[in-house]
């Protein structure tokens, strides 16, 4: 194993790039957690699983005034399997590239009327592509296509594209900020409304109290265009979380996030899992 990738594996317990949020409570790619995009350049292949998760309550929802309302009052249930394999270009060893397949897992359950859907929801695959400004930054873009092919249920019944600038800085020895903002276009669905363009920013600041422990911060915002058919929304969420550093090639993630405000939006109310392992 090369220096570069066994820095790789202490610095990437539990990233590995992304995610689209699957229901409409939780914003675009608020999977993510502290180093996500802590990436490096000049290493060997390497493959990534993540097992992303999260359980979301439904009580309440923002009006059109922002304010908050009773909500449908169901549980939302979902799994995100994420494969990525990670390589650097012969022809250029300081940029790094990852390519990724992620197959979510969907459950929501209507406790008022007694129903429960569930299935696979629609898969995601896409790259990512950066480089190392300095020794403690890293700067990169990816791009993904969520493609409508999951079960009848869950599935949002049209194409997306999700494309974000991605971005890591190791501020100091313990304090590390890592982000991302960017776009989520959206075709026609099957009934013919057509959501219009969201923009969204996911930020996470952790500081590595111990080997083991990093407890950090969450602020995710998104906001969504109007169209013809769909209203436009807004919601801002916060969270604090814990990663621990379980193992060299394994980590686990722990966050709980609550919108702070909003508008013709879900209201995050949620309890996040992730799970990472890297070979």
């Amino acid at each position: 194993m090369t220096q570069a990738s066994s820095h790789l594996r202490r610095l990437l317990l539990g990233s590995a790039l992304l995610l689209s949020s699957l229901a409409q409570a939780q914003t675009t790619f608020d999977v993510i957690g502290p180093h996500e995009y802590e990436l490096p350049v000049g290493f060997e292949p390497f493959n990534v699983f993540v097992q992303y998760a999260y359980v979301q309550r439904n009580n309440r929802k923002f009006d059109t005034d922002g304010d908050r309302v009773k909500g449908s009052g169901s549980t939302t249930i979902v799994g995100l399997s994420k494969y990525v394999r990670f390589w650097t270009p012969e022809s250029n060893p300081n940029i790094g590239l990852a390519y990724e397949v992620i197959v979510p897992e969907i459950s929501v359950r209507d406790h008022r009327a007694n129903t429960q859907a569930s299935g696979i929801g629609d898969p995601l695959t896409g790259f990512a592509i950066w480089y190392k400004p300095t020794p403690d930054s890293t700067l990169g873009f990816q791009s993904f296509i969520q493609i409508p092919a999951g079960g009848s249920d869950v599935s949002d019944t049209n194409w997306k594209n999700l494309s974000s600038v991605l971005w890591d800085v190791r501020l100091t020895d313990r304090l590390g900020w890592t982000a991302d903002a960017g776009f989520v276009f959206q075709g026609e669905k099957t009934d013919g409304t057509r959501p219009g363009t969201s923009f969204h920013t996911n930020q996470r600041l952790g500081y590595r109290a111990t080997p083991l422990l990093e407890p950090f911060v969450a602020v995710d915002y998104e906001r969504s265009a109007k169209t013809s058919t769909v209203a436009g929304s807004h919601v801002l969420d916060a969270g604090l979380g814990l990663m621990l550093h379980t193992f060299d090639n394994q980590s686990i993630t722990l966050r709980y996030s609550k919108s702070v405000s909003g508008e013709n939006h879900a209201a995050n109310n949620s309890f996040n899992l992730k799970y990472a392992y890297v070979w």
